[in-house]
């Protein structure tokens, strides 16, 4: 396999797999939690995903052909919230999300290296997609981080729980070495 299309493929995978994280901590939340903030310069849940929306609809629209900051997009409005309901939220989350991974789906290997822009600064598409990974597992880590926190003692682990590592181990070691993404058996675990 080409190591474009090996890329766009861990990617992919990558970006379900944050995701579905963040899904799976939503899940742990009643609908009043999406709203907690600790103080007044921390956003909650909520806002937090209502511009992760704002951030994917911007770079992912007409990703190959418009720069990634569209002119019709408000970041500032992004950290207000006027979401009001937990279904609101998930609707925010779904649509951003949706964006991206259609976006994904139409990319072809040879377009890898063209430059696109973002606030005017030129990246590869790799670069783009690169740097939208990142500030995207940014934020899923920040809901994680945020709903266990809220969830206190009951949170049920997204990850190898606490003083499972060694078991988790044996059983990684017990299997037969095998090439495959980490992110497939994270989310069938995760589902």
């Amino acid at each position: 396999m080409e190591a474009t299309t090996s890329y766009l493929i861990s990617v992919n995978k990558q970006f379900s797999y944050y995701k579905t994280l963040g899904e799976k901590a939503l899940e742990q939340l009643q609908p009043e939690q999406l709203f907690v903030s600790a103080n007044e310069d921390t956003n909650s849940i909520a806002i937090i995903i209502k511009h992760m929306s704002g951030n994917m609809l911007s770079r992912w629209t007409d990703f190959l052909t418009t720069d990634g900051e569209k002119e019709w997009r408000n970041r500032d409005e992004e950290f207000e919230n006027d979401l009001i309901t937990k279904e609101d939220v998930l609707i925010a989350w779904n649509k951003g999300w949706n964006c991206l991974l259609n976006a994904l789906e139409n990319l072809q290997p040879e377009q890898l290296s063209t430059i696109i822009y973002i606030r005017n600064e030129g990246h590869t598409v790799i670069e783009a997609i690169n740097r939208q990974l990142a500030h995207y597992a940014y934020h899923v880590g920040q809901i994680v981080f945020y709903a266990k926190l809220l969830k206190n003692t009951n949170w049920n682990s997204l990850t190898i729980p606490r003083n499972n590592s060694h078991s988790y181990n044996e059983m990684k070691f017990a299997k037969e070495k095998s090439v495959q993404n980490f992110t497939d058996e994270e989310i069938r675990r995760l589902k």
